[in-house]
């Protein structure tokens, strides 16, 4: 796997008391997006245009600001390491799925098991990139498994059905659930389309100090 390059950004922005004609005429407006994985930093983004006078609009349609879990297969853009998750295979706590080690993991994910039911993610989404990655590596999921449209759909599942198992960030696990397998800590991106200046620069220094 490409190793990712993960440029660091270190400026600041210092505030001076200004009228508040003057602040509103230096408004900017940020289009920002989000995998449903990465949303608790979305919402770490929102503090820091608050803090920065900058508004933020949310579109998947080429954002000035993308977040992700995990490195992307390609990489043609600057990536900003913003943060770190790490990524879980979780059951309900009534699961007679138990503590797993990486062969018990490929197994079951691939050739499924009558007392569980397996959930993942669509092919191409951030966490399921991670998994094939960490876990799958080239190995095909059964069939027989369903998927969650993103982590909050994954976490209600997993807290509601006793037989689920499925994958979710750390961030993401609350309630009546276990994890049974950890596949260890991955980057949290930050992708610009472009090189970031002014206030996006302030943004993602903001995200890392956070």
């Amino acid at each position: 796997m490409k190793q990712v390059l993960i440029f660091l950004i270190s400026s600041f922005f210092l505030f001076s008391c200004t009228p508040a004609t003057q602040i509103a005429s230096q408004t900017e407006v940020v289009t920002v997006y989000a995998t449903s994985a990465a949303q608790p930093w979305l919402t770490e983004l929102y503090a820091c245009a608050e803090d920065l006078s900058a508004i933020l609009n949310v579109n998947a349609d080429e954002p000035d600001i993308y977040l992700r879990v995990g490195e992307p297969k390609n990489i043609i853009s600057p990536v900003y390491q913003i943060d770190e998750e790490e990524i879980l295979i979780v059951t309900h706590r009534e699961s007679p799925v138990q503590s797993l080690s990486l062969k018990e993991a490929q197994d079951l994910f691939t050739r499924g098991n009558p007392s569980a039911q397996i959930w993942v993610y669509s092919s191409g989404t951030d966490m399921q990139i991670v998994f094939d990655q960490l876990v799958m590596k080239g190995r095909s999921v059964t069939s027989f498994a369903k998927v969650a449209v993103g982590a909050q759909q994954m976490s209600d599942i997993l807290n509601s059905e006793t037989n689920a198992v499925g994958i979710l960030p750390k961030h993401w696990k609350v309630g009546n659930v276990r994890d049974v397998y950890s596949m260890g800590k991955v980057p949290v991106l930050a992708i610009a389309n472009e090189e970031p200046q002014g206030v996006i620069v302030d943004l993602l220094a903001c995200l890392q100090n956070n």
